[in-house]
């Protein structure tokens, strides 16, 4: 948006590692208080507000209970002095104004919460979101202002002239093809991987990353039968957790612990899944959450930068910092999801700045990324799209999905399927999504893969019972045309889809 010509390339897929295994939250930091970081809190609201203004089909508000028990570590009187500052904070723009509760009015809020030994609690307002989805929305803005976007193409090493960083060696990971990409700015925005890509530049480098792990458990929201968000305190460790809705299903997070696999092999332990379990089941005890109430499960790495002081994993800074290799790389590490256009701009600058050093490029005014709508988020209202959707027959569960995923792009699937109506049918009942979504995935969203489609389109992996495997021949026959696919490939993408729901 600066007139910049840029390229952006992607390993795997877009959103495919930290970015679609979040907490899923957009929020201002409310225990952030704890740590003094009240700057980062400021930021943090501010960016909530912006996303929810330009994405609001991606990102949206929800209110949260928080329950205090006798013997925790957050005791009401320092709830309420926390509550009072995140309003200020917020210069009293919050999604709404937190109040105070009594024990019976938290009760009457949340009647499955544990009545033993409750003091009381607060209600407030964060958002949620959609994150992988969010990735791929920003990413297509880019390209729908020039910018060049692929993803699984790696970068297996920089080019170099007088010492100075110049581009990047890349490989297509699908095909094995090999190419350049010149660049008079090269920048590293690669999360948990980069202090590996930092290494290219200067095999010396020391690491600026101590990553952490979350892990996140997700099982039937009628087993614990909340109603709003919950946010509580561990009574194993004092660490806090949420219990989040997600249509009919609650995901439970998250651990903080330092992670000792590579990004690339990352995987869940049963003892960390227990952990969850154990502390849900301590506030929600006719829960009787167990293992084999598990529907799914994600673990994603937490990019932060290393800490100096010694804190302890879950007081560790989520700052982020924009630093500069002796190649000329320019490297961003740490932050976090809620703040990531605010860290974007700052890294946009220094780039700018490096334009103008070394090539003596006029100086573009910031651009209004905190006002441009990302796509589909251009209204708010979405009642004529809903009408629309009811009208050519789609079911009205489906159209919500529609509305929620998409917002007013709903319209360009709605046009697939009259087209051919019988894109309109629900790929997996009783699961919402329909076949249309999965041409709109392969042409507008970037999706190479039957994964892509399952995990971070439409999120059948994730909420199917089944993970989606039963849908995933029919998933691969559609991109099959798209992609030129003979019946051999589509055998071949199916089942490798299916191993790896399994695994």
């Amino acid at each position: 948006m600066r007139g910049l010509r840029t390229v952006l390339v992607e390993q795997n897929d877009l959103g495919s590692g930290t970015s679609s295994r979040s907490s899923r939250l957009v929020h201002g930091g409310l225990r952030y208080l704890e740590t003094g970081e009240l700057r980062l809190v400021l930021e943090a609201n501010r960016e909530r507000r912006v996303l929810l203004r330009i994405a609001p089909h991606l990102v949206w508000p929800l209110p949260f209970i928080f329950p205090v028990h006798r013997g925790d570590r957050v005791t009401l009187p320092r709830l309420a002095a926390g509550m009072w500052l995140y309003d200020l904070l917020a210069l009293f723009r919050n999604v709404r104004t937190h109040r105070m509760l009594g024990k019976r009015a938290v009760l009457e809020a949340e009647p499955m919460l544990r009545e033993r030994g409750l003091l009381g609690g607060a209600r407030f307002y964060d958002a949620q979101c959609d994150d992988a989805r969010l990735v791929l929305a920003t990413a297509r803005s880019a390209m729908h202002h020039g910018a060049l976007v692929a993803n699984y193409v790696g970068v297996v090493a920089l080019d170099r002239t007088a010492g100075r960083v110049v581009g990047a060696q890349v490989e297509d990971r699908l095909s094995g093809e090999r190419a350049a990409i010149r660049a008079s700015v090269v920048v590293n925005a690669t999360g948990p991987w980069a202090d590996r890509v930092r290494t290219l530049e200067d095999a010396g480098a020391a690491p600026l990353l101590r990553p952490t792990k979350g892990v996140h458990v997700v099982v039937d929201r009628s087993r614990i039968d909340h109603r709003d968000g919950i946010i509580f305190t561990s009574p194993i460790d004092g660490r806090v957790l949420f219990v989040l809705p997600w249509g009919d299903l609650s995901y439970i997070g998250t651990t903080d612990t330092d992670a000792t696999e590579p990004p690339d092999r990352l995987a869940t332990t049963a003892d960390e899944i227990i952990y969850l379990l154990r502390s849900t089941n301590a506030r929600f005890p006719s829960a009787r959450l167990g293992l084999d109430d598990v529907r799914a499960t994600w673990a994603g790495l937490r990019p932060l930068l290393a800490d100096r002081n010694g804190r302890s994993t879950s007081n560790r800074s989520r700052d982020h910092a924009v630093v500069q290799g002796s190649g000329g790389m320019i490297t961003v590490v740490g932050g976090k999801l809620t703040t990531y256009r605010a860290m974007a701009s700052e890294v946009v600058d220094r780039a700018a700045r490096e334009l103008r050093h070394r090539e003596g490029r006029a100086r573009r005014a910031a651009t209004r990324t905190d006002e441009e709508p990302l796509p589909g988020g251009e209204a708010a209202d979405l009642s004529g799209f809903r009408e629309r959707g009811l009208e050519i027959g789609v079911l009205p569960e489906s159209v919500e999905h529609l509305l929620r995923h998409y917002g007013t792009e709903a319209a360009g699937i709605y046009n697939l399927g009259g087209a051919d109506r019988r894109l309109l049918r629900r790929l997996l009942p009783p699961h919402p999504a329909i076949e249309a979504e999965v041409l709109h995935a392969v042409r507008r969203e970037l999706a190479q893969t039957v994964e892509d489609v399952m995990v971070r389109r439409l999120h059948l992996y994730y909420e199917h019972p089944e993970r989606g495997i039963p849908a995933a021949r029919r998933v691969a026959e559609l991109m099959a045309g798209e992609r030129a696919w003979d019946a051999a490939r589509v055998e071949r993408e199916a089942r490798r889809y299916e191993e790896f729901a399994r695994r």
